[in-house]
């Protein structure tokens, strides 16, 4: 099994000036960290308006920034957000390729539609039809980022006429796709697209089990028709984690962040009225963190030993990745740090160790059906050379735009250059 690590990059009230600074500059400590420790994978999401909960907006920059302080950890998008009226499904894949190029190929795509009042209603996506737009970005997307050119496409929520994207992506056809899953329907779906399934739902190992059964059950079936143009099988989970010799100082340091992780996941998406930039969260957490009930992953929550059991747990499941929550709600950083180097000391040596036979193992036994998936994936049909449609700059043109950058290109260079009046295309 292997890890990862968790970020919402969640800040609580009240804010000082520093505030989202140190956030940030103590999470890229904190996966500088985690690479030189061993963990695998770093993943970051993208909200919007999710004030405390998530200041996350830009997600491609910090993992750019982590790529630049780290050396093997695989770095996550967990997740994109894909309706294009988020972004527009060239961005993402422009971004995504740049992503894997800065890492020399350690990019993770995740994907997902978004699930907040906030968010949506502030970039007007319809709720109705957030499922379909995933569908359709993500699957062109894919399609961008593997041919050349990109023939163009007339689609229900976005048009793009024949382009070649560029930069391609280090990882080919692409690097590894993922999608969102918070219950038992997306897991499916996830396997039927053939992607990965980011879990951010807190599971008791005996569902974890069931969910498994169910996903790679699906992979083994005729029912995987890949979205993207590779099949990435693999099931990963959230957990909590706090880790120390002393269990009640384990709790102490950890249980209050992971309450708040849960309770302000709850209120953005499901219980809470929020009104932007008055709010105050963290108060409201406040006066009934005593009174909300322990998740699932509150077992990450422990000592050494403890920890071990509970993640052993997951192992057992057949779990791929426990992605570790660890910087919510007011948790330290030297904490977080801390529970980092009592993991990497404790246990993890010996997960690594059962992971490498068991991912030959995994390969081994999913390979002829991830070949068959694979032949079933209907093709988006590549444009003949020679109805590549030419695209003249406005300087050939004439008239209008035309004539006003012919103007402007000739001005801005202080009259020396001249515009030819010879077709390239045609001179001999």
């Amino acid at each position: 099994m292997k890890f990862g690590m968790f970020y919402e990059h969640q800040c609580p009230q009240p804010w000082t000036d520093e505030s989202e600074r140190e956030l940030i500059q103590n999470a890229l400590d904190q996966v500088e960290l985690g690479d030189k420790l061993g963990i695998d994978y770093v993943w970051e999401v993208e909200h919007h308006f999710l004030e405390e909960y998530s200041h996350s907006s830009a997600p491609e920059v910090f993992l750019a920034a982590c790529s630049q302080r780290t050396k093997r950890i695989r770095l996550g998008h967990g997740i994109t957000l894909m309706p294009p009226k988020y972004n527009h499904p060239a961005r993402v894949a422009e971004r995504i390729a740049m992503l894997d190029l800065v890492s020399n190929g350690r990019a993770e795509w995740g994907t997902g539609e978004s699930a907040t009042a906030l968010e949506m209603e502030g970039f007007n996506v319809a709720v109705e039809e957030k499922t379909a737009m995933w569908r359709e970005a993500t699957e062109q997307a894919a399609n961008m980022l593997t041919m050349r050119p990109y023939p163009g496409f007339r689609g229900q929520y976005f048009d793009m006429p024949c382009r070649n994207l560029v930069p391609k992506s280090y990882q080919k056809p692409h690097p590894p796709m993922w999608v969102a899953c918070s219950k038992r329907e997306t897991i499916h779906r996830a396997a039927r697209a053939g992607l990965g399934a980011l879990t951010f739902a807190f599971i008791e190992p005996e569902m974890a089990a069931k969910w498994v059964q169910e996903y790679y059950d699906i992979i083994r079936s005729g029912e995987c028709v890949p979205i993207g143009h590779a099949v990435n099988a693999n099931i990963a989970l959230v957990s909590g984690m706090s880790c120390h010799d002393d269990e009640d100082e384990a709790i102490r340091r950890g249980l209050d962040g992971f309450r708040f992780f849960g309770y302000s996941l709850g209120y953005v998406g499901i219980f809470g009225d929020h009104r932007p930039g008055v709010t105050n969260m963290w108060e409201r957490f406040l006066e009934v963190k005593d009174r909300l009930p322990d998740n699932a992953g509150r077992g990450g929550i422990g000592t050494p030993a403890q920890l071990r059991a509970h993640l052993k747990s997951y192992e057992d499941a057949g779990i791929d990745q426990v992605i570790f929550v660890q910087q919510s709600g007011r948790n330290k950083h030297e904490h977080i740090c801390e529970s980092l180097e009592k993991f990497a000391a404790t246990s993890l040596p010996e997960f690594k160790e059962r992971d490498v036979a068991r991912e030959a193992r995994k390969h081994a036994d999913l390979a002829p059906y991830v070949e068959a998936a694979l032949a079933r994936k209907p093709r988006m049909a590549p444009i003949d050379p020679k109805d590549v449609p030419v695209v003249e700059s406005f300087g050939r043109r004439g008239g209008g735009l035309g004539a006003q950058m012919r103007t402007t290109f000739a001005s801005d260079r202080g009259g020396a250059i001249s515009i030819p009046a010879v077709d390239p295309r045609t001179a001999e």
